[in-house]
C-alpha cells in the first residue's frame, strides 16, 4: 500500500516536473525565436550601413540607410543620413569650384599664350618646368618635350650673365640665330621657397630693322642736308672776303645775316644728329678751367644775344677746374644761352654763375622773362617737347634733351627751376673726383 501511494506521488510529480519543463520549453522556443528575429533585422541594418558606407567610400553619395524597426536604430540612421547629405553637397560645391578653376585656367593659360612675349619658368639648377607655346615654339621643340630639360641647351646667352639676373639682354636663340631677341627674368615667390624664375623672351627683330632704317635715314638726311649748307657758307664767306669783287656796306650786312642763319641752321641739323647717336654718344674728358671756358662761349653768344638786347653776365667767385667733354658741356651751355635769349625778356640781363655743392660743379644759366609753366616743367626735357610754337617760334624740341643726355652721360644732371612771369634757371651739375677737387 505505501508502495502503492509512494509511486503515485512519484507519478504525480514527474508530471508536474514534465508540465514545468514543457513551459519552459515552450518559453525558451518563443523566446528564441523572437531573438532570431531581432538578430536578423539587426543584421539586415549592419548590413545596409556597411553597403551605404563602403559606396561612400567609393564616391556614390546617392545611396541612404533604411529605416528598420530596431529600438534606438532611429536617430543613428538619422544622423548618418544627414551626413551623406552635407558630403553629397560637399562634393557638388567642389565639382563646382573645380570647373570653376579648370575654366579660369583655360582663359588664363590663354591669355599667356597669346602674349606677343614668350615666357619659360625654370628651377634653380636652369631646368624648364613650364613654358608658353611661343616660347616652344622659338625653341623648335614640342612643349611637352622640353619639361625637364636644360633652357641653356637652347639659349646662349651673353658672356657673364645668368639666366637669374638678366634685363634686356641680347640673347641668341640656337633654333633662330636670324632673329633678334633680348631676356629678363623675373625671380617667382612660392610658399615652397624653391627657387624658381621666370625668363622673359622678346622678339626685337622688327624694332632692330626699324632702329637700322631710322639711323640710315636719319644719317643720310643729315649728311645731305649739311652739305648744300656748308657749301653756302664757304661761298658767303668768299663773298665777304671780296673774292669776286667789292661789296657794300649794306651787302656785307646782308651777307652776314645770311652766314649767322646758316650757322643756326648747320648747328640744327647737327643736333638731330647728334640726338640719333645719343645712345652712342662717348664723352671725352679732360680738365676745363671753367673761367676761361665761359668767357670763351660768351665770346661767341654775345652778338646773338645783342640782337635782343640782351647782356650775358658771368658771375664767378673764383676759378673751377672740372673734368668734362669740353665739346659737348659747350654745346649745353649754348643750348641753354640761345633757350635764354628766345624766352627771356628782351634787354634784360642773362646771368651765368659757376659755383660748387657737395660732390658737384655747378654751371647755371638765368634769365628773366616769361617763365614756365608748373604743367610744361616736367615736360621740357622729353624728346620733340617744345614750348617754342607758344611763342611762334621754330624748333625741334631737341635742345634740352639733348643737353640732358650729355648732363647724364658726365654722370651729373641737368635740373630747371621757373617762375612764371619772373625767372627760368638751369643748373648743369658735374660730379667732382677726388683729383678734381686738389686742383679747386
Amino acid at each position: 500500500m505505501l508502495l502503492d501511494i509512494l509511486e503515485f506521488i512519484s507519478n504525480k510529480y514527474y508530471t508536474v516536473l514534465m508540465l514545468f519543463m514543457l513551459v519552459i520549453l515552450a518559453y525558451l522556443f518563443y523566446f528564441i525565436r523572437g531573438t532570431k528575429k531581432r538578430w536578423n533585422k539587426l543584421n539586415d541594418y549592419l548590413g545596409d550601413v556597411t553597403k551605404t558606407v563602403n559606396s561612400i567610400r567609393y564616391g556614390d553619395l546617392t545611396n541612404k540607410i533604411k529605416n528598420i524597426d530596431i529600438p534606438n536604430s532611429e536617430n543613428l540612421t538619422e544622423s548618418l543620413n544627414r551626413m551623406i547629405e552635407t558630403l553629397h553637397d560637399r562634393e557638388t560645391m567642389i565639382v563646382e569650384y573645380q570647373n570653376e578653376l579648370a575654366k579660369q585656367n583655360k582663359i588664363l593659360e590663354a591669355t599667356i599664350n597669346s602674349l606677343s612675349d614668350g615666357l619659360v619658368i625654370i628651377d634653380e639648377l636652369g631646368k624648364i618646368l613650364r613654358m608658353t607655346s611661343l616660347a616652344a615654339h622659338w625653341f623648335g621643340v614640342e612643349g611637352r618635350d622640353l619639361i625637364g630639360k636644360f633652357i641653356a641647351e637652347y639659349i646662349e646667352l651673353p658672356k657673364g650673365k645668368e639666366f637669374s639676373n638678366l634685363k634686356n639682354d641680347e640673347i641668341i636663340i640656337l633654333n633662330d640665330k636670324a632673329s633678334n631677341f633680348t631676356a629678363s627674368s623675373v625671380a617667382l615667390k612660392i610658399e615652397d621657397k624653391k627657387k624658381r624664375h621666370i625668363v622673359i623672351i622678346k622678339n626685337v627683330t622688327d624694332q632692330k630693322e626699324l632702329e637700322n632704317l631710322k639711323e640710315d635715314f636719319v644719317a643720310t638726311l643729315t649728311h645731305d642736308l649739311k652739305v648744300p649748307i656748308v657749301a653756302e657758307t664757304n661761298m658767303i664767306e668768299l663773298f665777304l672776303n671780296e673774292s669776286f669783287g667789292a661789296i657794300s656796306e649794306k651787302q656785307k650786312l646782308a651777307l652776314k645775316n645770311m652766314q649767322s642763319s646758316n650757322r643756326d641752321l648747320l648747328e640744327l641739323v647737327q643736333t638731330v644728329l647728334e640726338t640719333y647717336k645719343i645712345g652712342k654718344l662717348k664723352i671725352y674728358k679732360e680738365n676745363v678751367m671753367l673761367k676761361g671756358f665761359i668767357n670763351e662761349i660768351i665770346g661767341e653768344m654775345s652778338p646773338i644775344a645783342l640782337k635782343t638786347g640782351n647782356k650775358l653776365e658771368f658771375i664767378q667767385d673764383r676759378d673751377i677746374r672740372v673734368l668734362a667733354d669740353r665739346f659737348q658741356l659747350k654745346r649745353v651751355i649754348k643750348n641753354l644761352i640761345q633757350n635764354a635769349i628766345l624766352y627771356g625778356e628782351p634787354k634784360s640781363p642773362i646771368e651765368i654763375t659757376i659755383g660748387e655743392i657737395p660732390s658737384y660743379v655747378v654751371i647755371k644759366v638765368k634769365d628773366h622773362g616769361a617763365g614756365i609753366s608748373k604743367k610744361d616743367i616736367d615736360k621740357i626735357f622729353n624728346k620733340y617737347y617744345s614750348a617754342e610754337k607758344k611763342f611762334r617760334k621754330i624748333g625741334t624740341g631737341l635742345g634740352l634733351y639733348l643737353s640732358h643726355q650729355i648732363a647724364k652721360a658726365h654722370q651729373g644732371d641737368l635740373t630747371v627751376e621757373s617762375v612764371e612771369g619772373e625767372y627760368t634757371e638751369f643748373c648743369i651739375k658735374i660730379p667732382v673726383t677726388k683729383y678734381e677737387q686738389s686742383f679747386i
